[in-house]
């Protein structure tokens, strides 16, 4: 496969590395950005301890998840997004794989959703860093100390 600008700006978009790397990484899976997507995740394993990592969960009915999608991923700093009915995963998708799959397929979304659309849900986002607007520890009164 062809390595393109396009493929380097999306690996750096969404994993943060240089471009000397994306190009690396582009040349080592021939091309194919879902397998260096998957080959930059192992490698970041190895260094992930070091980053904070944050988990929320948000209680929807079945209209309100493309909206809540949405939102997440305007975020940029989620890296999963799991769906879940009854305590029991319906759902579980890297937001790249999510986010290509929404733009090749926008249909099969929106099929997806509609089947979904009188029901509970729960949605469990997770990524590196704090929620926009949230320091990501708990939550601390005037003297420092945690209050729950």
């Amino acid at each position: 496969m062809e390595i393109t600008l396009e493929k380097i700006d999306l690996l750096r978009e969404r994993t943060g590395v240089s471009y000397r790397e994306a190009r690396e990484v582009l040349n080592e899976t021939e091309g194919n950005v879902i397998e260096a997507l998957v080959l930059l995740e192992d490698r970041k394993g190895q260094w992930k301890q070091d980053l904070h990592t944050w988990k929320q969960e948000m209680s929807v009915k079945g209209t309100e998840i493309s909206a809540k999608i949405k939102e997440a991923l305007h975020q940029g700093n989620v890296n999963k997004i799991t769906i879940k009915q009854n305590g029991k995963k319906v759902l579980e998708i890297p937001v790249v794989l999510g986010a290509i799959g929404g733009l090749l397929l926008p249909e099969l979304a929106v099929l997806g959703l509609l089947g979904a659309l009188f029901k509970q849900y729960t949605i469990e986002l997770e990524g590196e860093e704090p929620p926009a607007g949230e320091s990501g520890r708990p939550p601390q009164d005037q003297t420092g100390r945690e209050t729950h």
